[in-house]
């Protein structure tokens, strides 16, 4: 993969030779000379830019710069954290944007096989698509999560662009998606159709207007959740900046960090990207707020809890809810009081799932359900797994 991969710039080191010591800066090994990468023995977490925007809707010949974004990152203390990070550079424009979308592949399928977490910043959202098909050689089935104000399935017969690119994922084999969410989505920003397409595809959509009112919302939905991507345009302008973010809606820096983090904790999700990244300079703000997410999403991998071994009686709490016609499995965790609901496995059915599974709940979906409420998110996993 170094084939494809440029050093960090001149301005980021030197501005790396200034800062105290103790900062990310000093202690995480980057790549500063072309050919020469960090060690990636023991390795959590590795820093990757992808300089590419040209299908970007909008796109008018600007340039990408992930320089705001290192420079404040480096500047900031680690936590009590056991992983090693490093930075190992950029991806520059390929010749074509196939070819850009075939080194971050490339680069990212190397990092998940050496089990290191990619924290990927990117230029437009179409990238996502790249870092979807990296788990191709996988061989599982995986779940998306994108945080973002427009839902971006646009019509998969037409060219990829970063407000549609999530059609590619669905319809271009091989079919590795088992389930796409998005948090935050804003209504008027969306077709009426892709909203109706979204239910009809069982997939998951939550209103900005919701999961603010309960950040916690978003932790079950994280919890089972591969891959995990960040739109800036999610977070309201006055927090990331007027000059690259046009709505005055959206997240605001606590929340889009608590998102981060619960994304972290999650022991499923294994590769982060945040798009739609343009060149921050003389907007060290939403510089800033981009590395805190990064700072959180590390933190919440650091402080990982294992609760998932269900072979283990002693480890979790059954709970049986008889409604209507089914008997709902519920499992709590001992160790973290998180909560599981049991999907059965259909035998006469086509399925995607070929054992019965556990999908990540709350506790407020088990008291609907001895209220006899089915719980959305088992009826859509349920009927997902059917057709």
């Amino acid at each position: 993969m170094i084939e494809f991969l440029s050093p960090i710039s001149k301005a980021v080191l030197a501005h790396r030779e200034i800062l105290p010591a103790g900062v990310l800066g000093k202690q995480i090994e980057i790549h500063h000379k072309k050919g020469a990468l960090p060690d990636l023995a023991n390795v959590k977490f590795a820093l990757l830019g992808v300089k590419e925007n040209r299908n970007d809707v909008n796109y008018i010949g600007k340039e990408v710069s992930f320089d705001a974004f290192r420079k404040a990152l480096y500047s900031l203390y680690p936590g009590n954290w056991s992983h090693k990070m490093v930075d190992i550079g950029d991806i520059e424009k390929g010749e074509a944007v196939t070819d850009t979308y075939f080194a971050m592949r490339t680069v990212l399928t190397a990092l998940l096989k050496k089990k290191i977490i990619p924290l990927i910043l990117g230029g437009s959202q179409d990238l996502l698509y790249a870092q979807y098909r990296a788990y191709d050689s996988v061989g599982t089935m995986v779940n998306m999560v994108n945080v973002d104000c427009n839902f971006d399935l646009g019509d998969a017969e037409k060219p990829i662009s970063n407000k549609s690119y999530v059609g590619k994922v669905i319809v271009d084999k091989p079919y590795n998606l088992f389930n796409y969410s998005v948090i935050g989505y804003q209504s008027y920003f969306n077709p009426p159709e892709e909203i109706a397409l979204m239910e009809k595809l069982y997939f998951d959509a939550y209103r900005l207007g919701e999961v603010t009112a309960d950040i916690t919302l978003v932790e079950p939905i994280l919890r089972n959740t591969d891959i995990v991507a960040i739109d800036v345009t999610a977070i309201k302008s006055a927090e990331i900046s007027y000059k690259n973010s046009a709505s005055p809606n959206g997240f605001d820096g606590r929340e889009i960090c608590a998102i981060a983090r619960y994304a972290g904790i999650s022991n499923k999700s294994t590769s982060f990207g945040v798009y739609e990244l343009a060149d921050y300079q003389g907007a060290e703000s939403g510089a800033m707020l981009v590395a805190q997410m990064l700072w959180y999403f590390v933190e919440g991998v650091n402080f990982r809890i294992a609760d998932e071994d269900f072979g283990n009686a002693d480890l979790y709490t059954t709970y049986k809810v008889p409604v209507d016609d089914e008997v709902l499995v519920f499992k709590k965790s001992n160790k973290t009081g998180r909560w599981w609901i049991e999907l059965p496995f259909i035998s006469n059915a086509n399925n995607k799932l070929k054992s019965r599974t556990l999908l990540p709940c709350t506790y407020g979906e088990y008291l609907s359900a001895t209220n006899q409420e089915i719980p959305e998110r088992w009826y859509k996993a349920r009927r997902k797994n059917e057709v």
